[in-house]
């Protein structure tokens, strides 16, 4: 029988669970939650960033929010399978699903095309995102405010409550025709605000 002197033992150091997500995890056409073609289809685009401001070429978000008039989607097809072999069929192409889930890109970069949410509440209209990437042992909360309604954004409960610079970390830069820039930093100086359900 082996003793073990629990008294002088060193701790087992730890370590983060992924990046694990990444094999299973994203679908092809992850990206795309508009239905294919439909004209009020936005791009918002931007890069995850570690706490040093070096690009996450391996973070995976998942991104979901209403349709136009506010409403959440109900319909099947962020991830269609086929009974007979499990394999990937891909989305319909026809219904707003309101749900994606993307990896960056060796760049850190990601996209999605959706389209642009309606208002719920009280809140200005937002996409939810959560994110997962290495070094997290909890995966983050955050949203993406859209421009566009400055008196919506100014009211919404939660941007009202911060001030500017933190506030800015939520609300995504115009670029034109249709196309928005977010970036998230999960560290650091310019930290993107993340949120804590309870």
């Amino acid at each position: 029988m082996t003793r073990i002197d629990t008294d002088n033992a060193l701790p087992t150091p730890s370590h983060t669970v992924g990046p694990f997500y990444g094999y299973a995890l994203p679908f092809p056409g992850g990206e795309d939650i508009a239905p294919l073609g439909h004209p009020d289809t936005v791009t918002v685009h931007g890069h995850v960033y570690d706490g040093e401001g070096r690009p996450i070429p391996d973070a995976l978000l998942e991104i979901w929010g209403p349709d136009p008039e506010g409403n959440v989607a109900t319909a099947d097809g962020s991830m269609r399978r086929d009974p007979a072999s499990g394999g990937f069929l891909g989305r319909n192409g026809v219904e707003f699903t309101g749900f994606g889930r993307i990896q960056t890109d060796a760049d850190g970069h990601w996209y999605v095309r959706t389209l642009r949410p309606g208002a719920r509440g009280r809140s200005a209209p937002y996409l939810s995102v959560c994110v997962f990437a290495r070094g997290l042992l909890v995966h983050l909360f955050t949203r993406i405010y859209l421009p566009g309604d400055e008196a919506a954004l100014a009211a919404d409960p939660l941007l009202s409550r911060l001030d500017t610079g933190r506030r800015d970390t939520l609300v995504a830069g115009a670029e034109g025709a249709g196309t928005y820039r977010f970036d998230i930093r999960l560290q650091g100086e310019g930290e993107t605000v993340f949120l804590e359900f309870q």
